[in-house]
């Protein structure tokens, strides 16, 4: 004759297939966690019947769900230590990636090199055209899915500018040291 607390483990059992079966569809929900906790503590009081006492299986869940979470939190299943993560439009500012579709005013298409789960993403630029093709860096994630952009052989940021000023420095040093030698002469 089966004992209530059988059912007790198997109800464990049931939750806990459920709760992993959902972390299946749904991922990065963390159902994983409790369902794995829950699994695991069904599966000793099915296989350890005298331990399927109710303090002994809160004792078991409690325990296997620390060690689930650990597990969790250190193996990273999803990858990347939080890559996995959904970015707000703001951490799109400096994101480079290619025109698909030429890019105007008005329409356009991109491709960002680290866009999300759907890396495609609307596109205006602030004057001109862009073709096909052309690497562009995003100057205004504009709080949507429309990105402005501009090619990024036309984007000089602050380290640039200073390399071409340390260039025309050079040059012009270079210049002055010619013109003492043929003065010189």
């Amino acid at each position: 004759m089966a004992s209530p607390f059988d059912s007790l483990a198997l109800l464990l059992v049931i939750a806990g297939a459920g709760l992993t079966l959902a972390e299946a569809l749904i991922p990065g929900a963390h159902f994983i966690v409790v369902g794995i906790a829950l699994l695991l503590a069904g599966l000793v009081a099915f296989l350890f019947p005298p331990l399927a006492q109710p303090f002994v299986l809160s004792f078991l869940v409690l325990a296997f769900g620390a060690i689930s979470f650990y597990g969790y939190r250190h193996l990273d299943l999803y990858g990347g230590k939080g890559s996995g993560r959904t970015k707000d439009s703001d951490s799109l500012k400096g994101t480079t990636g290619q025109v698909t579709e030429r890019v105007t005013r008005s329409e356009g298409q991109v491709k960002l090199d680290s866009g999300g789960f759907n890396p495609y993403y609307a596109a205006r630029t602030m004057d001109g055209e862009i073709p096909e093709g052309t690497e562009v860096m995003v100057m205004d994630p504009g709080g949507g899915n429309v990105v402005t952009v501009e090619p990024v052989d036309f984007i000089e940021d602050p380290i640039d500018r200073e390399l071409a000023r340390g260039r025309a420095d050079a040059n012009r040093a270079e210049t002055d040291r010619a013109e003492r030698e043929t003065e010189e002469l």
